[in-house]
């Protein structure tokens, strides 16, 4: 039954039998290949930031019924243009030769539970390590706002699985990010830009819950649900009026 199961998802994300990629191309489209341009230069900032080493991590975006999405194996400064990645919302691959993340079902979850538009995914080291510790970021920093409220601990389950896809859509339930236990994070945004900055807030605020906490004989103080509502309420209207 499993090795069953492990066939139909290998089919369903366009690989042969013996897990080679058998993509079923199509040519990409101007909006495809920009959105592309910005997908490479967001998983290299991944990298230059220290939220990931090597070619752990991955980053996702959707245009309209495709999601383009980092390839499984390949280090970030050596995408081209010309190694665009892409499924259909079913997980059929449709650009591109090259075998997308082995964490595909996560960022397909994501799409089909929630409104995203971008999906990153990277293994921050104080996130991380937060993961290990607790089951869900105490409310260090009114910035746990931009996130909807305290930021769930996923169980922990084999990467690239169904299971860890459904553990993430638990805690990522009324949020827009969470941590994956002994894994890394996963963050959800409009754009790539926003998942980006609410993956780098989330970094930080379990660096400074890890600094705060590790202070001999002082326990760190902590919001309670209502001053977090009343920064939720302000952060609704932050920033520069729209004309």
């Amino acid at each position: 039954m499993a090795e069953q199961r492990r066939d139909e998802r290998d089919g369903r994300y366009g690989r042969g039998a013996q897990g080679v990629s058998e993509p079923r191309r199509r040519k990409v489209h101007a909006e495809e290949a920009s959105a592309w341009r910005e997908l490479v230069a967001t998983a290299r900032r991944t990298v230059a930031d220290g939220l990931v080493v090597g070619t752990s991590g991955n980053v996702s975006v959707r245009v309209g019924d495709t999601v383009l999405v980092t390839p499984s194996g390949v280090p970030y400064d050596a995408l081209t243009p010309d190694d665009v990645t892409g499924v259909d919302l079913a997980g059929r691959q449709v650009l591109g030769a090259l075998v997308p993340t082995s964490e595909l079902p996560m960022h397909l979850a994501v799409y089909g539970g929630t409104d995203a538009g971008a999906v990153v995914h990277t293994h921050a080291v104080h996130a991380t390590a937060v993961s290990t510790l607790v089951p869900e970021l105490p409310l260090i920093h009114y910035m746990s706002a931009a996130l909807g409220g305290a930021v769930r601990v996923a169980p922990y389950a084999t990467y690239g699985t169904d299971e860890l896809a459904e553990n993430m859509l638990l805690a990522l339930a009324g949020r827009s990010g969470c941590l994956l236990q002994n894994h890394g994070t996963v963050t959800y945004g409009a754009t790539l830009a926003q998942a980006y900055d609410r993956t780098a807030q989330l970094e930080w605020m379990c660096r400074l819950w890890l600094t705060a906490s590790s202070v001999p004989g002082r326990t760190p103080a902590l919001l309670s649900p209502d001053q977090l509502a009343q920064v939720a309420d302000r952060l609704r209207g932050y920033g520069q009026p729209r004309g």
